[in-house]
């Protein structure tokens, strides 16, 4: 029997994060509206920059316990520029998060929709659609973890650990590896990239030796290698071939940025944080401080990573029905780039956050799936 109530906790954040978080959820009821069959139960919680500016926690008090009981959590976004932690770093509780619920899959979706702006002049741009996959916990990051923050910086030099560990990188392997199945039944290529640098690092020939290990069990997937200089080429020359691509958080951080580039810009930028017991959905842009409060937001990436969240919790769940809602709100957004009815300011168009939420919720009613 498919489940269909879920508890979302949501960490609105900073900046445009509490705007873009407003406009996903009323695309989400407007999809559930429509589908029906499921219900979702919204809690907030109190963090981010402002909220230590005022309080001294970047989150509220036990709000990470609250969080780690929900189904799901939402970040709208999260982090000022003006407001620092102590040792001169970015106020990030959802990094936090990230470790202390193994949110080890990094998702990020990369498609391109006719109408939208194309950087590459080349028509095959069209058909632009990839996933890479970033480990969120460990490689350089791993420094910047909780659990290893001793000082590694004097005047003369710095220095930061790079970690792989056997366990996540098989868990990640293995997620990437049956996304592409997944997506290869729905008439994807079936291809899955592993991009490291192997050639120079002991710590990439590591992850590749368990990339091989774990496409064993996965012999319906075409494999591949890359190393992360010449996939950023490829990335740029076509992309259009590329299918899923899983690799290290470093890397990821960086390749995801400029794949995003390829298909509009960080306003496109729907993500994704999954473990083995919880997950996390969020715009992988920033909280733009520069625009809160003004009516130029662009709340797609928020918008489509709310869809990703109803197309997991419904895929884990067996709740048809959030299937539905995803894909309505993802064909909404393709009808509008379609017919010129979704202009963002972020693109050069004439639309604000407003008339933008507007008019996802007009296309979410009037959208047709198959």
């Amino acid at each position: 029997m498919s489940k269909d109530s879920f508890e979302i906790a949501i960490l609105a954040g900073d900046g445009i994060g509490t705007e873009v978080t407003d406009a996903t959820f009323a695309v989400i009821e407007a999809a559930q509206a429509r589908m029906g069959g499921f219900h979702l139960h919204q809690h907030e919680i109190m963090a981010g920059a402002g909220y230590y500016r005022d309080t001294g926690q970047d989150i509220e008090t036990d709000g990470e316990e609250r969080a780690g009981k929900a189904d799901a959590m939402y970040v709208g976004a999260i982090g000022l520029p003006a407001i620092r932690a102590k040792d001169g770093t970015e106020i990030a509780p959802h990094l936090r998060l990230r470790e202390r619920f193994e949110l080890y899959a990094g998702v990020r979706p990369v498609k391109a929709y006719k109408g939208a702006p194309r950087m590459l002049l080349d028509e095959r741009a069209n058909e632009i659609d990839l996933v890479i996959i970033r480990e969120c916990t460990e490689g350089l990051f791993y420094t910047a973890a909780v659990h290893d923050r001793s000082p590694k910086t004097n005047q003369d030099e710095a220095r930061e650990t790079l970690r792989l560990t056997r366990s996540v990188t098989e868990r990640l392997c293995d997620f990437a590896f049956r996304l592409a199945e997944r997506r290869k039944s729905s008439g994807g290529k079936g291809m899955l990239t592993c991009v490291d640098k192997a050639n120079v690092f002991q710590a990439f020939a590591f992850f590749r030796k368990i990339f091989d290990e774990r496409a064993a069990h996965f012999p319906d997937i075409e494999k591949s290698y890359a190393y992360v200089d010449a996939q950023a080429l490829e990335l740029v020359k076509k992309p259009w071939e590329l299918d899923v691509l899983v690799m290290e958080n470093m890397f990821g951080d960086i390749l995801s940025d400029l794949a995003g580039g390829l298909v509009g810009g960080m306003g496109m930028a729907a993500s994704a944080e999954i473990g083995d017991n919880h997950c996390l959905f969020q715009p992988a842009h920033g909280s733009a401080p520069d625009i809160m409060g003004q009516d130029k937001a662009n709340p797609l990436a928020a918008i489509l990573s709310g869809a990703m969240m109803l197309d997991w919790l419904g895929w884990q769940a067996g709740n048809d029905r959030m299937l539905e809602a995803a894909r309505l709100i993802e064909q909404a957004v393709s009808d509008g780039f379609a017919d010129g009815g979704l202009r963002p300011m972020e693109f050069g168009g004439d639309m604000g956050l407003q008339d933008m939420t507007k008019a996802v919720l007009s296309y979410t009613k009037a959208a047709r799936i198959d």
